[in-house]
């Protein structure tokens, strides 16, 4: 690749632990049932449909005109939302606070992410304001891996994907990064992440080298 000038982060699952479990283990009584729910009712794909633009009051009321037993659990998803939210992945934290300080490349992130709960965690989040900037799905109502919205983040910033990591924990995504021509990488926790960077000559490869 050429000499990297910008890093393109996913959020979910790469900077923010997200997981609609850390809600639902306080709503249901096994982990089991709460497998089920996540499984049957309130799916990946029903929750996907507001990463792409649908507003959550049409979600929930859908989904609970479906299943009107389980309207307060569907309900809940929505007005609880910040529940889902475990909190910063730390180690991948650390590794965005290394590349700002660097000042060597640009920082940005590329998020399936509900428009009207990402200022959530825009409140929550300060390293979210290091980013020089963000694209949110559900804003573009474009969903990853959709090479669309990759192609758009890369025109709204003026980037060359050719000089360009992207770094997300779903294959897809990572896939349809690569078919643009980026170098991307398949995060799979921290560690392996700064390895991956260091390679790259764009962090230490040990954090402790550095103090």
């Amino acid at each position: 690749m050429s000499t990297p000038e910008a890093v393109v982060f996913d959020l979910g699952g790469v900077l923010v632990d997200w997981d609609p479990r850390y809600l639902y283990r306080t709503l249901l009584p096994s982990e089991e049932s709460v497998e089920r729910f996540l499984a049957e009712v309130t799916t990946p794909s029903w929750n996907a449909e507001q990463d792409a633009g649908r507003t959550w009051a049409d979600a929930v009321a859908s989904l609970s005109a479906s299943f009107p037993e389980h309207a307060e659990l569907i309900a809940a998803y929505d007005e609880r939302w910040i529940e889902t939210i475990g909190g910063p992945i730390e180690g991948t934290v650390e590794l965005l606070r290394e590349l700002r300080s660097g000042g060597s490349v640009g920082l940005y992130a590329l998020t399936n992410w509900s428009a009207e709960k990402f200022p959530l965690a825009l409140e929550r989040f300060e390293f979210l304001s290091w980013f020089e900037g963000i694209v949110v799905s559900g804003t573009e109502r474009l969903v990853k891996p959709d090479p669309r919205i990759f192609q758009l983040l890369l025109d709204r910033y003026g980037l060359d994907a050719s000089s360009t990591v992207y770094i997300d924990d779903n294959p897809p995504n990572v896939d349809a990064a690569t078919e643009l021509g980026m170098t991307s990488l398949h995060f799979t926790g921290p560690d392996r992440l700064r390895d991956e960077l260091s390679q790259l000559g764009l962090v230490a490869s040990d954090r402790s080298s550095e103090e």
